[in-house]
């Protein structure tokens, strides 16, 4: 399981599992577009990489994560897979998708912004919390 949905009132919180923390923040990616769309439905037939920085792994989380939703707003750009390196102060993304298209891309729930509240990132299990405000 990647990830799952956790109960919470008035916005999207979801709780990201993998074998390694480069996997959680990964699937904390997905968990995000998979809000917005339904994500099965995109394919990997573009590239984009970017990079983010952080003073900890909590700073890159967001900064990746708010890189990913402009990526989706500005752009167009919804990526379905992700290839994550951390560094100490860097966060680097090769990311896999589609540019979003309504007709095939069922759009599902917007995503105003990424935030800090009820973040937690747990090394040891490792799984990523994060609340998205919708």
């Amino acid at each position: 399981m990647r990830y799952e949905r956790l109960e919470h009132t008035a916005d999207v919180l979801i709780k990201a599992f993998g074998n390694s923390i480069e996997e959680c923040f990964g699937n904390a990616a997905y968990a995000m577009l998979d809000t917005v769309l339904d994500i099965s439905t995109v394919e990997s037939l573009e590239t984009v990489c970017f990079s983010v920085d952080g003073d900890n792994l909590y700073d890159k989380l967001y900064n990746f994560l708010s890189e990913l939703l402009y990526l989706f707003d500005a752009e167009h750009f919804v990526p379905a897979e992700f290839n994550i390196s951390l560094s100490q102060s860097t966060l680097r993304c090769e990311s896999r998708g589609e540019r979003y298209n309504p007709l095939k891309h069922d759009p599902k729930t917007e995503i105003k912004a990424v935030t800090y509240h009820k973040m937690n990132i747990d090394l040891d299990e490792p799984s990523i919390t994060v609340l998205f405000d919708v």
